[in-house]
């Protein structure tokens, strides 16, 4: 009999998983990837997306594309999971496992926020990027408003770079000096790691006249008024509302009894949750670790290496390094990066890379890259 790993979740870590795990083992096992969606679409490519750099079908990976040695792909809406079981049942059925990972990612908890509208208020989701793409060439004056709704969230820079690329996108339709653009945080700093990044990005706000509210969130949106409440009671008036939603693990998996504080408690360096030959990875993991696909991508690739050294009868070793890059528009064409290391020394630590025209490039390999090791492209 064939090991039968499922893998719940197609995003960076299901797909680099199950990669892995084909590359190493081929037809010797029997991967099921299960994800309810039919295309993959990288986080970064929802700003290119709503600032009308990218059309909706050119961002989407059909999963169709999809083909590995040993892997079966399916869609499928995840309706139940008994982790003591490794038991999966789905809108089309019920799947049992050897090795159980979950992978499902977050969901965006509109309902925490009054006022806000999934597909409509937010740029988190793919129909709200298409959809601000779609109202954004109204907006000719008035008060923009970036609103964080809680964290943790993922891609903690990307809000940072929506207040940047809304700058330049107003600036090159002339509108830039009848538009006011606020950013409101829940975190003290744009990105909190790294002092030196949050400085850069800091000196860019002021630069372009964008305000930065930190240690702050959103609670509310009212559009009939047209402005929205934060948490310290305050106002902001809001003729254009550009929300983070709350993030939460999807009810299924909450539902299945591995939450603790609304997310899934691992071993973070083993992503092993307390049930055997059941493990958890990615945004709905609590590994402490920023919920950005290059941190779910790393925890792959450790899960993938102890489960290959467990089948081939070896010491699985492999630890989750917790450190990764993170590509940062900082409009006129460039981009900064930053590597962080959440592991290896007592507290994260995040180097900063000078925005350039030269990172450009080396976001887009990183996009290219992970393309052809999934997709074939």
């Amino acid at each position: 009999m064939k090991t039968r790993i499922l893998i719940l979740g197609a995003g960076f870590g299901g797909l680099e998983l199950s990669t892995s795990l084909s590359e190493a083992l081929g037809d010797s096992i029997a991967v099921t990837l299960i994800d309810k969606s039919d295309s993959f679409v990288f986080g970064f490519a929802k700003l290119d997306l709503m600032f009308g750099r990218a059309t909706e079908a050119a961002v989407r990976l059909p999963y169709a594309d999809y083909a590995k040695a040993g892997v079966t792909m399916k869609r499928e809406t995840v309706t139940a999971i008994d982790p003591e079981r490794r038991r999966v049942t789905t809108d089309k059925g019920v799947h049992e496992a050897d090795i159980l990972v979950i992978a499902l990612g977050a969901d965006y908890d509109v309902s925490a926020t009054p006022g806000i509208t999934l597909g409509r208020n937010e740029f988190y989701s793919v129909p709200g990027a298409a959809h601000m793409a779609k109202v954004l060439p109204g907006f000719t004056h008035g008060h923009a408003v970036i609103g964080v709704c809680g964290a943790p969230y993922k891609c903690p820079p990307a809000p940072s770079e929506c207040a940047l690329m809304l700058h330049d996108y107003l600036t090159e339709r002339g509108v830039r000096g009848d538009c006011q653009i606020t950013y409101v945080n829940s975190m003290s700093s744009p990105v909190p790691p790294s002092p030196e990044t949050s400085k850069a990005l800091l000196a860019a706000f002021a630069e372009r006249a964008i305000t930065f509210i930190p240690s702050t969130r959103v609670v509310s949106v009212d559009e009939g008024r047209k402005v929205v409440t934060l948490d310290n009671g305050g106002e902001l008036p809001c003729d254009l509302f550009l929300g983070v939603p709350r993030n939460r693990a999807p009810d299924v998996v909450v539902e299945a009894g591995i939450t603790e504080g609304g997310w899934v408690t691992i071993d973070p360096r083993t992503l092993e949750t307390r049930f055997p030959g059941v493990y958890a990875l990615g945004d709905l993991a609590n590994t402490g670790a920023p919920k950005a696909g290059v941190f779910a991508e790393g925890a792959a690739r450790t899960v993938a290496a102890n489960l290959i050294a467990r089948l081939r009868h070896e010491e699985p070793t492999a630890k989750n390094p917790g450190a990764g890059s993170c590509y940062i528009e900082f409009g006129a064409n460039r981009i900064a990066r930053v590597d962080v290391d959440f592991f290896s020394g007592p507290k994260p630590t995040g180097a900063f890379y000078e925005p350039s025209e030269a990172l450009r490039v080396d976001k887009v390999n990183f996009g290219s890259s992970r393309k052809a090791r999934w997709f074939g492209h």
